[in-house]
């Protein structure tokens, strides 16, 4: 029996006692093949295949099956045959072995082609780098279950990530990632690497070098870090911030986030950022957190203003006051109708300015061909067209939602103000929100209502006191003693006939 006890005592006989080979053979009762063997190692050696095993099922298709893995791999990453793929082709053909055979074969196959790749120990000091990466997860936004991108940045020293959500992976989510992780770390690493993402990169030119989009070379500018990119095909070169990708889809979208905006799903993301910033990186005895406090101070400082994420575009004001941006019409005041005005898009919301001063902001609109109105930009119009109020379709959507007293102030302006004045003086009212909360007027217009004031001075009257609410007189303290004695006085009746003889 081949025991490492035998060998031992194998190698002992031959090489402490002296003893031949013949003669071990003969005192121990083993073959002669198998005292060289214990003399050439020191344990048994484990059983090794001296010749491929016969498949003689699967033989005559394997190199079918080689065509087949040559052909998957130069196919898109995500569309290449799989192992049960390839056994559905090959039954097709005529395999009638199990799907087991093929699997292992494939298996085999493939990592057999696969180079072995060794990696070096990194370490990095504070503040220097820095690595970007985008993903791709499943969230509930609005009642709507949707792709959503997640940014990531890490702290290449400190370990610390940041995630936050976009609707797309446009130019304008990628400065505002870049800006909120800036923000959230306190400073800007010296350098951070992509890969090549075409926000960032143009055309991919020999060896490091990049044609970079004139846009992010200025974004680059204003926050003064280098920016450095990795060999195509190589994410190993930011396996950090692709791993925190990959822990962020486990952990923050584990169970799929619903949640009723973006705004909404960036502000659970930060708060779990910030929980993770409490753990423990392996062989570091202190948590994150400390370490990004050291971290901190090493990182460039931020501008004192942000950049501006966003595109901006030259459009013309159409007959309907709205301007097109991405197949959807945003309105404007209804004075600027047929001029020419700049659009700004961020990535939550769409603002319009005239010579710099902004004059219309709307969230974005990620769908298609959406009307995108906001009421009180035609507020100017109704006034002139008071008959068209029932068939505005801004003012439908907001009658949609607005209060009951709305529409009790409007019956009564029309009863006691026919003729198209009433719906002006309700006009009149509406446009108080432009310079006012929608809260605040709310509340003038129900306070009129309620104390039968149902018309503009009485709302007027209601919304001035809101704002500058009378001052309460304090009471009169009768306690004083010098008011004491006031109406307990005798009366003096000499008085009265002073009077009538001066008469």
């Amino acid at each position: 029996m081949k025991t490492v006890e035998n060998y031992e005592r194998i190698r002992k006989a031959y090489y402490v006692d002296g003893l031949s080979i013949r003669a071990i053979s003969r005192e121990y009762g083993h073959g002669r093949d198998l005292v060289r063997k214990a003399l050439e190692h020191p344990e048994p050696p484990g059983y090794q295949l001296k010749q491929e095993r016969s498949a003689r099922v699967l033989a005559p298709y394997k190199p079918r099956i080689d065509e087949l893995i040559a052909e998957s791999e130069k196919q898109p990453r995500k569309q290449r045959y799989t192992a049960h793929k390839i056994y559905e082709m090959i039954c097709a053909e005529g395999y009638q072995g199990s799907e087991g055979g093929i699997h292992r074969y494939v298996s085999e196959q493939r990592t057999a082609r696969k180079k072995r790749q060794a990696y070096l120990p990194l370490a990095f000091d504070p503040g220097q780098d820095a690595q970007v990466d985008w993903g791709e997860v499943v969230a509930v936004v609005g009642g709507e279950r949707q792709k959503v991108q997640i940014f990531v940045m890490r702290l290449n020293h400190s370990k610390a990530r940041f995630v936050m959500a976009f609707p797309f992976q446009k130019q304008e989510a990628f400065f505002e990632g870049h800006i909120q992780a800036f923000h959230f770390f306190g400073g800007v690493a010296r350098r951070i690497a992509y890969d090549n993402l075409k926000t960032a990169v143009f055309r991919v030119l020999s060896g490091h070098t990049r044609q970079e989009q004139t846009n992010f070379v200025t974004f680059r500018s204003y926050y003064l870090f280098e920016s450095h990119y990795c060999t195509p095909a190589q994410g190993h070169e930011k396996g950090g911030v692709e791993s925190d990708v990959g822990y962020a889809q486990r952990n923050f979208f584990a169970t799929i986030p619903d949640v009723a905006d973006f705004e909404s799903l960036n502000q659970q993301l930060r708060q779990a950022c910030q929980q993770d910033m409490q753990r423990r990186v392996r062989g570091e005895s202190r948590q994150v957190t400390e370490v990004w406090q050291t971290e901190q101070e090493a990182l460039l400082p931020l501008p004192a203003v942000d950049y501006r994420a966003c595109i901006s575009k030259v459009v013309k004001v159409n007959p309907y006051s709205q301007v097109v941006f991405e197949t959807n019409r945003y309105s404007v005041p209804s004075e600027y109708s047929g001029k020419q005005l700049v659009l700004r898009a961020y990535p939550f919301w769409v603002e319009v300015l005239s010579m710099d001063r902004a004059i219309a902001k709307h969230p974005r609109c990620f769908a298609r061909e959406q009307d995108v109105l906001d009421p009180l930009h035609y507020l100017g119009l109704l006034e002139q067209r008071p008959g068209a109020l029932d068939y505005a379709i801004p003012i439908r959507q907001w009658r949609q939602n607005w209060p009951k007293a709305y529409e009790q102030l409007l019956s009564a302006l029309r009863v006691n103000k026919p003729g198209g004045s009433g719906i002006r003086e309700f006009i009149a009212v509406l446009k108080l929100h432009r310079q006012h909360s929608a809260e605040i007027v709310k509340q003038a217009v129900c306070q009129a209502v309620e104390m039968g004031a149902p018309h503009l001075d009485g709302v007027l009257l209601c919304l001035r006191q809101l704002l500058s609410p009378p001052e309460l007189l304090q009471s009169l303290n009768l306690a004083h003693p010098q008011l004491g004695t006031v109406g307990q006085q005798p009366v003096c009746i000499d008085q009265y006939n002073q009077l009538l003889r001066a008469r």
